[in-house]
């Protein structure tokens, strides 16, 4: 199963109350509606964590949030 093969290879990271609250203050300060409230969600937990990159086909839907790097697939090497 491919979700078990992911899991031995990248943490799964836990949720908090402190990943709320930096969602909540990434949707206020930067107005996000509709379905992006999703991406800042993952850009909240990752800021949290302390990951700083993300690989996503939708780079622009994280260029808003500092400390967050996006990164297409086409460009990993």
């Amino acid at each position: 199963m491919r979700l078990r093969l992911l899991e031995r290879h990248f943490p799964v990271l836990p949720d908090s109350p402190f990943v709320y609250e930096r969602w909540k203050t990434l949707v206020l300060v930067h107005k996000v509606i509709g379905v992006n409230v999703h991406d800042a969600r993952l850009a909240a937990a990752m800021l949290v964590h302390g990951v700083t990159h993300i690989l996503t086909a939708n780079v622009r839907d994280f260029v808003r949030y500092p400390g967050v790097t996006a990164v297409r697939p086409d460009q990993i090497a």
